[in-house]
């Protein structure tokens, strides 16, 4: 089908997300397609962030912890996070980095699972992911190991075996979607426990851990849950899990009464646990904010918004650049993709680069990936048409070829 922008603004005057976008602070003429990366900020983060430094640090100081509960933020939007992703209140806790998450996760679901030593993992997920796993059977000894399997292996490399698989729902590099239900339901029927990584699903598509009858699950709020550069991660443990081990990480947080500086460790009841160390508060309240805005939305909207901005972009991208051998590796199926699109290129990283200073803003993943994220919040349909046309002209024009844009940066 040829299109118009015409088009595309017609289907922004239907769009019932379009508020949305006006509660983000974007920059004019820029289109952003990075919060598979890093969300966009939400306008009321910089309100939010005076308050605290101001009011309940610059002021109040020590009695923050009491008098704007700073010690309950973790439980607060944990219990919001989780209406996000299909799980109940007392399951989800806001806390730490995902990597750590991902170590407690996975140290947790060993202990449920002490006759097996096996640790399934894909070899191509994001690889902090595979350096946690590696380090912590590194320290748990020799009798304990990570296998790597990719997706067509599944069905023959979950066995009896294999005490735990540790998945990403969405992959970082092709966006492409694992049946979760699917998966979780044949793991656990040859004994194994889940760990699903929600990092690049949770706030792009709907996540329904206790209909799929997760076990554990990790996931970032810095993505599509718009929470700030750098801003805690969750934790998610099913409730028939909690309070059966301990997981290592064991800190005065995740003591039953912190306050009262025992000696010995003895763990909180239920999700509280899997705290550690004192929490970042700054970070935590900004986070709030974004959380809030994605719990204001429709999860089925967002969804069929996404899955209409990516496939639009593929269509587009392949009708004005389809001359220019790029290799999509999104799955082209709606139901088998995340909100993101990846297109491999030889000459990928330039042709971002010049992408980027033409205001449209993706990132590059090594060794050849062009990547593109669809935030339904904030992405309109005609970012989608902006974007192809300033794509076509790069291409056409060869500016992609200038060497200014061949300078690797240390972060691409």
């Amino acid at each position: 089908m040829i299109y118009t922008r015409e088009h595309f603004e017609k289907l922004d005057k239907q769009d019932p997300l379009a508020s949305f976008r006006d509660k983000f602070a974007l920059n004019p003429g820029e289109i952003y397609l990075d919060g598979n990366s890093l969300g966009a900020r939400p306008k009321k983060a910089a309100q939010r962030a005076k308050e605290v430094l101001e009011q309940e640090w610059g002021k109040d100081l020590i009695r923050s912890w009491n008098t704007h509960h700073w010690f309950e933020l973790p439980y607060r939007i944990g219990d919001k996070i989780a209406g996000l992703i299909g799980a109940n209140k007392g399951e989800v806790v806001c806390t730490d980095a995902t990597g750590i998450n991902l170590y407690k996760a996975v140290a947790t679901a060993l202990k449920l699972k002490p006759t097996r030593k096996v640790v399934l993992m894909e070899g191509s997920n994001f690889p902090t992911n595979n350096y946690m796993i590696q380090g912590l059977v590194a320290q748990l000894g020799d009798d304990f190991e990570v296998r790597f399997a990719e997706e067509h292996e599944f069905a023959d490399k979950i066995d009896e075996q294999v005490a735990v698989v540790c998945l990403t729902q969405v992959h970082y590099k092709s966006g492409r979607l694992l049946d979760m239900q699917a998966i979780t339901e044949q793991a656990q029927q040859k004994g194994c426990l889940v760990v699903w990584d929600l990092c690049h699903s949770a706030g792009a598509l709907p996540v329904d851990l206790n209909a799929a009858n997760a076990d554990l699950a990790v996931g970032c709020t810095y993505k599509y849950l718009n929470g700030g550069p750098g801003s805690q991660a969750f934790i998610f443990v099913a409730k028939r899990h909690q309070n059966k081990v301990n997981q290592p990480l064991s800190g005065w947080w995740g003591h039953s009464a912190p306050f009262k500086f025992e000696r010995d460790y003895q763990p909180g009841e239920g999700i509280s646990q899997m705290l550690t160390g004192t929490q970042g508060i700054l970070s935590l309240a900004v986070t709030e904010v974004g959380i809030d805005l994605m719990c204001a939305a429709d999860m089925q909207q967002v969804r069929v918004k996404s899955q209409a901005l990516t496939r639009y972009f593929i269509e587009l991208v392949e009708s004005h650049c389809g001359d220019y051998g790029f290799t999509l590796v999104s799955p082209r199926d709606d139901e088998r993709r995340g909100s993101q699109v990846a297109f491999s290129h030889p000459e990928g990283y330039p042709i971002m680069q010049a992408l980027i200073d033409a205001g449209v803003v993706g990132d590059f993943r090594a060794p050849d990936i062009l990547r593109f994220g669809f935030a339904p919040l904030y992405n309109s349909y005609a970012d989608i048409w902006d974007a192809v046309q300033r794509f076509k002209d790069i291409m056409q024009s060869g500016r992609w070829q200038e060497p200014r844009f061949n300078q690797r940066h240390a972060v691409t």
